[in-house]
């Protein structure tokens, strides 16, 4: 297999994992600051990867595969230690609503790409914002340098929350038919 500048993003997106996690914990006052700043460096190849892949032409089956693994996994983890950070139900509960949502979309995808009719659950618009309010819901909430920054976070994990219950309903309807036939 050979390897391209996208693939190449996508793999650095995956082994910034472990740094985001260590800075996370990091016992100093710079740290919830370098944890959102590897948070945003993700998110931006996240998108600048995709964006050079399409634009290039260098789409390959293992960058279809890793990039929205790395995405999700980021993602989830962050969730997992905004939720950590807080200990409190009305972050927890958003937080595990998303990553439950995730784990869901992710399997319908698989199933309906199985039976052949992966397009009736391709990305919509409103899976796009929803992901647009979470990375901006999760870089306020690691980076946190004072309260209204963290309630702009906290609202905006909210309207990715109800955006993820919408986009899911909206997925579910579409392979309706299809999960429920006999």
């Amino acid at each position: 297999m050979q390897f391209n500048i996208p693939t190449y993003l996508t793999l650095f997106r995956v082994v910034l994992i472990p740094f985001f996690v260590l800075a996370f914990y990091l016992p100093f006052h710079w740290a919830s600051m370098a944890t959102a700043l590897i948070f945003v460096i993700a998110a931006i190849t996240d998108w600048f990867d995709g964006f050079l892949a399409r634009r290039w032409k260098q789409t390959t089956r293992f960058g279809a595969f890793l990039d929205p693994v790395a995405d999700k996994v980021m993602v989830a983890i962050a969730l997992v230690l905004v939720a950590e950070y807080f200990h409190a139900w009305w972050i927890t509960l958003p937080a595990a609503t998303m990553i439950a949502r995730e784990i869901i979309i992710s399997a319908l995808r698989e199933w309906m790409a199985e039976i052949g009719k992966r397009s009736s659950v391709a990305v919509s618009w409103i899976g796009k914002v929803k992901t647009m309010a979470q990375m901006l819901a999760l870089v306020a909430l690691l980076w946190r340098p004072d309260a209204t920054v963290v309630g702009f976070g906290v609202l905006l994990l909210y309207v990715a929350a109800v955006l993820t219950f919408w986009s899911m309903y909206q997925y579910l309807s579409a392979s309706r038919r299809d999960l429920f036939e006999q």
